[in-house]
């Protein structure tokens, strides 16, 4: 019983209105997580890319070092150049460009593997750089260098290698920093630089693969959200026409064809719909109720006066054309063909009017030979429709095959839109109708349209 309450009343646009709100807040919070979301997985992707881009230069840096130190040492050794040997200690303990390599190895996440290999470069370039000192050492002898870098004091030649001559002394340190040997010590600090790189290689490959997924992820999570915002839209427009938009525009039409408003749509809107349609069955029953006698003339069916006046004040004259018809000639008929033809005359043009216009339009007999009709729900000029109506109403009262003699009318015709009022709008319709009397009778004047 309450679902049926519920169906019958239907949702309040209240409630729609709140919960559209909050359905509009939660998904404006999830498309702005989802963002956020990709936006910092992107972020760590793209500092993940720089940091593997830094210890990649900081491995190399520590290679191009080591090969630096071997350059100076070996120029030292073979021509006995003192800026060789200043430019040699500068990097070794000024630049340090090796420590600086093993330092930012080490603060880089993850990279242990590559590190200890490239800790282990370091090392081998530690243990030549033992033997670069004794090199050197040996070409500071055979020069008679009194001032040299400190550390090479401690530097001890051999017995042997003390009792050479300086050229023998020269001959030596070429040897150590040239010989094989040398080169087998160099090939170990550069197959433990290809293991480090190596090592941070596959790193760099798993870093990105995890961010890459991660980014994915994001990716899907945004698009579902874009997907259940699409959706969200739909549903409102969705609701929106089916609660509000539709029904109005259906009680709109309903309104202009004279007939009830369906109850649907939001609770506010079936409100006013029942409202509407209450008024609607006072007002059709208060019209269809009048006393006929009170309201229609007894001798053509049409409304009378009475029945004019309340149609006058309850139609809505934007909407209507007001249509004056008076018999041309009607005296003459009269006095001719006497009374009582006059009268068979009269009632054959009501037969007539009715014929030639709508259900819902409405036919009065004002005066004696003068009638009005109301063309309502008419919100757009019709001239040519008019036109053909008033001249096929013509032909049928001239046709005398009824025993009637054949009549015409003279019509003045005016919209409600060009009028005050409704007595405004009676005035001009008689000053048209006058008008078309004036013009030759049986014919017709649009004022106002």
């Amino acid at each position: 019983m309450l679902d049926e309450n519920k169906n019958k009343e239907g949702m309040s646009l209240r409630t729609i209105h709140f919960w559209l709100i909050v359905g509009s807040v939660i998904i404006c919070a999830l498309m702005f997580f989802s963002t956020y979301h990709l936006f910092s997985s992107f972020e760590h992707l793209t500092e993940t890319a720089e940091q593997q881009i830094e210890l990649r230069k900081a491995a190399r840096e520590l290679m191009d070092a080591s090969d630096y130190l071997t350059e100076k040492v070996q120029r030292f050794a073979v021509g006995g150049e003192r800026q060789y040997l200043t430019e040699y200690f500068e990097e070794a303990f000024e630049e340090n460009h090796r420590e600086e390599a093993i330092a930012k190895m080490s603060a880089g996440t993850g990279a242990e593997a590559a590190l200890e290999k490239l800790q282990a470069a370091m090392d081998g370039s530690m243990a030549l750089m033992e033997r670069e000192y004794y090199a050197m050492k040996l070409v500071i002898e055979a020069k008679g260098y009194t001032q040299y870098p400190e550390i090479l004091e401690s530097v001890t030649l051999t017995g042997e290698d003390q009792a050479l001559d300086a050229e023998g002394k020269m001959r030596r340190a070429v040897e150590m920093v040239l010989d094989d040997e040398y080169y087998e010590q160099k090939d170990g600090i550069r197959e433990n630089m290809r293991a480090s790189l190596e090592a941070l290689e596959r790193m760099a490959y798993d870093t990105d693969a995890s961010a890459l997924a991660s980014l994915n992820d994001e990716m899907l999570l945004v698009r579902i959200v874009i997907v259940v915002q699409t959706l969200g839209i739909i549903f409102m427009v969705w609701l929106t026409s089916c609660l509000g938009i539709h029904p109005v525009l259906n009680a709109v039409d309903r309104i202009k064809a004279d007939s009830p408003i369906p109850v649907v749509g939001a609770n506010e809107f079936r409100y006013l719909a029942r409202a509407y349609n209450k008024m609607y069955e006072v007002y059709k029953t208060s019209v269809e109720h009048l006393n006929f006698k009170a309201s229609h003339d007894e001798l053509t069916g049409a409304y009378n006066r009475s029945g004019y006046d309340l149609l006058l004040s309850t139609i809505d004259l934007s909407t209507t054309y007001m249509m004056l018809f008076d018999l041309d000639n009607f005296k003459s008929i009269n006095d001719h063909y006497g009374h009582e033809t006059g009268d068979k005359v009269l009632v054959k043009l009501v037969r007539v009017l009715k014929k030639h216009f709508r259900s819902d339009d409405y036919v009065c007999r004002i005066g004696g030979d003068e009638f009005v009709v109301f063309m309502v729900h008419s919100t757009e000029i019709q001239k040519n429709l008019i036109a053909r109506k008033i001249s096929n109403i013509n032909g049928d009262l001239m046709n005398t095959e009824d025993g009637l003699p054949p009549a015409s009318v003279s019509v003045g015709i005016v919209h409600g839109s060009a009028a005050k009022d409704g007595e405004n709008l009676f005035e001009k319709t008689d000053e048209a109708m006058y008008e078309a009397k004036r013009g030759g009778k049986k014919t017709f004047v649009f004022h106002g349209v």
